[in-house]
């Protein structure tokens, strides 16, 4: 239910059975317990009662765990086959991951990889749930506090304006300020989906009120609507193209925005099959098997921070 946003006909689709029969089991559940899990109203599910949120927690730990229990089997069965379930953004997706998926295909030709998009939020549910195996995340790391996140690198905004843009003509005379920037509408990332937080918190240090006139989780949509001219755009560096992007200007804006880092997040307690190391070293080279285990052995985020204070982060 949680996964199909609380629509009884959307969950029962998911399983391939009827809406009565999911009503039913839920009642049945309910009575079971002697807890009201969902709130209704007009016989439709509006929301989680505590009591629903802390069971449905529950299962989907217990479910998770019944997919690493398989895990084993299958490691038994055939190291070199599986599955591999990733949930990250666009801006992964499109831009860092498709030369990593391809040399590790290569590696592990038996290893099907699902790539699940999605924000933040949907990330943490889709791992809690079992759903995935890693999320990577670019931002919104408080989604991600019951989960082990490994630092794999940094990455940087950049601005891109048509050539013929004043803000370019600027840039090459005075340099790019966030004064300048913030005389002009933008187009950027929705708030919490990659790296808005710094973006604001930026302009918020000199007291000026960026005005961002369209938000957008995909940077390709953002370069579309910087060439219709309805403002500036702010992307991820690693999103232009200089292949692709010939009628846009790159202007590099890590001096005035701080980098942000990505991250791999899994389950504590995971059971990691080879390949699944294998992808994360791949991903990001610091993060041997070795490291990844004794991340995964501590109990605090401040115990994991530590372990890897010593590593310098790399710039894609």
């Amino acid at each position: 239910m949680r996964q199909n946003n609380l629509n009884v006909s959307e969950a029962a689709a998911s399983m391939f059975t009827s809406q009565p029969a999911v009503s039913k089991q839920i009642k049945q559940l309910e009575d079971e317990i002697g807890v009201t899990l969902f709130e209704r109203k007009a016989k439709q599910v509006v929301s989680e009662t505590p009591a629903g949120k802390n069971v449905i927690d529950i299962a989907e730990r217990i479910l998770a765990s019944i997919e690493d229990v398989k895990n084993v089997g299958r490691e038994y069965n055939d190291p070199q086959a599986g599955d591999l379930r990733l949930a990250t953004t666009h801006t992964q997706a499109r831009y860092v991951l498709p030369t990593i998926i391809q040399a590790f295909g290569e590696r592990f030709p038996r290893v099907n990889i699902h790539l699940h998009q999605g924000t933040p939020a949907q990330m943490a549910s889709m791992i809690e749930a079992g759903e995935v195996d890693f999320v990577i995340a670019t931002e919104g790391t408080h989604h991600y506090k019951d989960l082990v996140m490994l630092p794999c690198s940094r990455w940087n905004r950049a601005v891109i304006v048509p050539p013929e843009h004043a803000l370019y003509k600027i840039s090459q005379l005075d340099g790019l300020s966030l004064e300048a920037l913030a005389q002009y509408p933008i187009v950027t990332y929705n708030f919490g989906f990659t790296g808005r937080s710094q973006l604001d918190k930026a302009f918020q240090s000199k007291g000026l009120e960026p005005d961002v006139v369209l938000t957008a989780a995909d940077a390709d949509v953002i370069k579309t609507y910087v060439r219709s001219g309805l403002g500036v755009g702010i992307i991820a560096k690693m999103a232009y193209e200089d292949k692709h992007d010939t009628d846009l200007k790159l202007l590099e804006a890590s001096h005035l925005f701080d980098s942000s880092a990505t991250h791999i997040g899994m389950r504590r307690n995971r059971t990691l099959r080879p390949f699944m190391y294998a992808f994360i070293e791949q991903f990001a080279s610091h993060l041997t098997a070795e490291r990844v285990d004794a991340a995964l052995a501590l109990a605090t985020r401040a115990e994991r921070q530590a372990l890897f204070a010593d590593i310098d982060l790399p710039i894609c």
